[in-house]
């Protein structure tokens, strides 16, 4: 994963601790009758928001998206309920998009894959909105993330890839290294980290990132 919708369902509503979220303040022009604060499965309609956000926090720094906008049409076409959106007012802030995997570790064919029914999450990327960053809302999405793969029954582990500088970010949520990755992207080398499912997401809500 790179850091830098089944819509309010009770499924969604049993399996998240309720916590009080604070609004961008860039985001608060907007109606009153939206929610200030939800969490969702995407939907291929947020493709383009999903794709924008990703696109200007990835191209300034390494010139290459996780995901194109096809894959990200995919993905949400083929499993919505491995992703998860934070909306503020009906603005997508961050979001998590994620495959199914089938093998111990990701290959290449990982990337652009999903393999249905299987006990793995790939997770892609983690990306949050330019006006919402410093403001640890990547550590509260993943930690609610975490907690709603936790509540589906047969997932077991969540993989990822990811630079070095970030391995610090994913241990402290409770990833474990399972060394380089085989996979490269643009001759960016990458260290694969894995999270067992089976006990809880970390507990701590972080603002470390």
């Amino acid at each position: 994963i790179m850091t830098q919708q089944v819509s309010g369902s009770s499924f969604l509503e049993s399996c998240f601790l309720k916590m009080p979220v604070r609004v961008c303040s860039p985001l608060r022009q907007r109606r009153h009758t939206l929610p200030a604060s939800e969490f969702r499965n995407l939907t291929p309609q947020d493709a383009i928001s999903v794709f924008e956000i990703e696109r200007e926090a990835f191209v300034s720094v390494s010139g290459v998206c996780p995901l194109t906008l096809d894959e990200v049409l995919n993905f949400l076409g083929q499993c919505p309920e491995l992703s998860l959106g934070w909306f503020e007012e009906g603005q997508l802030v961050a979001f998590i998009i994620g495959s199914g995997w089938d093998q111990e570790r990701l290959s290449q064919e990982a990337m652009t894959q999903h393999v249905p029914d299987t006990p793995s999450v790939h997770m892609h990327v983690l990306s949050v909105h330019r006006h919402c960053r410093q403001q640890g809302k990547g550590s509260i999405l993943l930690w609610r993330y975490l907690q709603y793969l936790c509540c589906r029954p047969g997932l077991r582990r969540a993989l990822l890839i990811c630079e070095d500088f970030l391995v610090p970010f994913y241990l402290k949520a409770g990833f474990k290294e399972k060394g380089p990755s085989a996979i490269s992207v643009s001759n960016m080398q990458f260290q694969e980290m894995e999270y067992m499912l089976g006990g809880q997401a970390y507990a701590r809500r972080n603002s470390g990132c």
